[in-house]
């Protein structure tokens, strides 16, 4: 793969995960006013957020990893996939076009941009949720990059579109899209000061994913050098 440089790489992350965020704030904000059923409202979004995960992992992968997700650039590193001196800009690029993901979507639908979110989501079981949610996350991106990498795109969008579905938060599944959505008032919604709770369970969801996956998905011995407790097949 072509190395990129290290601005257009901020510059993919930037951009990747804006349109991220503004699909899943303004695909919220039009499911809330076509329909009044909030299963159909969370079916709506949880479809276009699928779709625009596949799209944009495919298309800017290539230049940047396509992480959109501080946890993921953060896991590279540890796994050296990732220079440990990028992870800090690509974090601030992150965080910036989050940030703008949620402002675009607000003035495509005429809101008010500076939004302040009310709705509660705090607790063990969210937390749970959000630990689950993200070491799924995780552990589908290190599997998929072992074993078919040109899956992962499809991968992390059927993942996601299925844990919206199976956990209690919705599965957020990223710092930085956290940030953002507690950033509007909208359906996507999230209050900051409950922030801390899901970026900390995210990352402890990452971590346990790493550590699971570096057991489980490390190369193949030789049967020679194999212990007592790990019979050659």
């Amino acid at each position: 793969m072509t190395s990129f440089p290290l601005s257009r790489r901020l510059a993919s992350e930037a951009l990747g995960t804006a349109l991220l965020v503004a699909t899943v704030v303004g695909s919220g904000i039009m499911a809330d006013r076509l329909t009044s059923d909030p299963a159909l409202s969370l079916l709506a979004n949880t479809l276009a957020t699928g779709a625009i995960l596949v799209v944009l992992i495919t298309i800017l992968g290539p230049i940047s990893g396509a992480h959109f997700n501080p946890v993921v650039s953060l896991v590279l590193a540890l796994r050296r996939a990732l220079p440990a001196s990028s992870v800090q800009a690509y974090i601030g690029a992150k965080i910036l076009g989050g940030v703008a993901g949620t402002l675009l979507a607000h003035a495509m639908f005429g809101l008010p941009l500076l939004q302040v979110s009310t709705i509660i989501r705090t607790g063990s079981a969210q937390w749970l949720a959000e630990v689950t949610a993200t070491f799924g996350l995780v552990f589908v991106i290190l599997a998929g990059l072992r074993f078919r990498a040109d899956a992962v795109a499809w991968l992390v969008g059927l993942y996601i579109t299925a844990a919206y579905w199976f956990t209690a938060s919705t599965s957020f599944a990223n710092p930085v899209v956290a940030i953002a959505r507690s950033l509007t008032n909208t359906f996507s919604r999230i209050r900051p000061v409950d922030l801390p709770g899901f970026i900390v369970a995210e990352i402890l969801g990452a971590l346990l994913a790493l550590l699971l996956a570096s057991w489980l998905l490390m190369e193949a011995r030789n049967p020679q050098s194999l212990t007592e407790t790990e019979p050659a097949p």
